[in-house]
């Protein structure tokens, strides 16, 4: 079997004139040289045309080939965020509403559009541990039509197991929809039974922190679907991808596995020796990670286990102030998202989760004291583990 990285590679292009890459198609609409092939166009009777770039666009094409190679699906779509690739994915399946059985920790954006968006458009959800198989199949109603996870979550970095979820979408009659953000190339959900993979491509596929997008990853039946002309909720919503972004995408894409490979390494190194120096980490690459040993089972083991983790620090004042110090020693800079070559730290319970109720944070394990760390591969690995341990010591 073909690695993702692998099929990434059998995506060969050629521009208009030879070029290695496409070409960047800024065109926000399409010539008929035939004026009667719009009218099919438009009844759906000439599959695979360009119409208007809300509906298909080649560049943005092109990007959808190689994120469905990477992620091991038939098709895949570029749309404006993270959010939008959620939200337009989340109502494609449930088109007359029903009930969601999402993790309760998520992305503190994903749990408020379940929470205070969703509901205004005929979808319920119920927040489980989805590392709790009776508790997941306890939530199932008659209703219910979607299971949804992220493949690590955000930001306590659970490990779903998907192969056990996607057997119980699959016994129930659900779909499974896996945020993959985390882990891009570690881990490819659709291998273990997720039927739609979505992605904010703003992180780790861009690693440039220089724009927004997202993605939806499926089959070709979902993604014609989202751009269908009457029914698209990628068509009729809007979001779809600009060109420009697509093509800055496409060519990042290919030093995705370096990329990656780095940003485990680096993170690796520095998860070891904080639990030698018994400082509270937690990396899903550490024996001692409660989902270590599921991780290594779902894992693409040659890109490493990832480039995120947390310390534990007590109280949000004790994590600010340890964050302030780190950012001042140049170890990494105090902002959200992730995915940067270089590190970024923020506190998740009074910024990305900040959404979510304190009482909830509480039910879920949200420490306040919790610093998350997405770890950059720029500098010495060794600088920079001294660094973090003076600055840790001297709290």
């Amino acid at each position: 079997m073909k690695t993702t990285e692998q099929n990434m590679r059998d995506i060969q292009h050629f521009g208009e004139e030879g070029g290695v890459v496409p070409a960047v198609d800024v065109g926000a609409t399409s010539t008929f040289l035939n004026p009667s092939d719009m009218e099919k166009a438009f009844r759906g009777e000439l599959a695979g045309c360009y119409l208007y770039s809300r509906h298909a666009n080649p560049t943005v094409k092109a990007l959808g080939m190689k994120l469905a190679a990477m992620e091991a699906t038939e098709a895949a779509i570029g749309v404006a965020s993270g959010m939008s690739a959620i939200h337009c994915a989340i109502l494609q399946l449930l088109p007359t509403g029903g009930h969601i059985v999402s993790s309760a920790s998520v992305y503190g954006g994903t749990y408020a559009l379940f929470k205070n968006i969703l509901p205004r458009m005929g979808v319920t959800v119920s927040f489980v541990d989805m590392n709790n198989a009776k508790a997941v199949e306890a939530a199932i109603t008659a209703d219910t039509k979607v299971l949804y996870t992220e493949t690590m979550s955000n930001p306590l970095l659970r490990i779903a197991d998907l192969p056990a979820l996607s057997a119980l979408a699959k016994k129930r009659g659900l779909k499974l929809m896996v945020d993959n953000t985390f882990t891009p190339l570690i881990v490819t959900p659709a291998k273990h039974g997720a039927d739609v993979v979505v992605h904010s491509c703003t992180k780790f596929i861009s690693g440039a922190s220089d724009l927004i997008g997202g993605a939806i990853c499926g089959s070709n039946d979902f993604i014609n679907a989202l751009i269908d002309i009457n029914h698209g909720m990628v068509m009729l919503t809007g979001p779809i991808m600009d060109a420009r972004i697509a093509h800055k995408l496409y060519t990042r894409l290919d030093h995705l596995p370096v990329r990656m490979g780095g940003h485990s390494k680096s993170a690796a190194h520095l998860a070891q020796a904080l639990d030698a120096e018994k400082i509270p980490v937690i990396y899903p690459g550490l024996p001692s990670h409660r989902d270590h040993a599921l991780f290594e089972k779902i894992l693409n083991k040659e890109y490493g286990f990832g480039g995120m983790m947390t310390v534990d620090l007590g109280t949000s004042e004790n994590a600010l102030r340890l964050a302030h110090r780190l950012q001042d020693e140049k170890f990494g800079l105090y902002a959200v998202s992730l995915g940067f070559s270089r590190t970024l730290m923020s506190c998740p319970s009074i910024s990305t989760s900040s959404e979510i109720p304190e009482e909830e944070q509480k039910a879920m394990g949200l420490s306040p004291g919790l610093l998350r760390l997405s770890i950059g591969y720029l500098g010495d690995d060794k600088v920079m583990l001294d660094r973090f341990l003076r600055c840790y010591r001297e709290l």
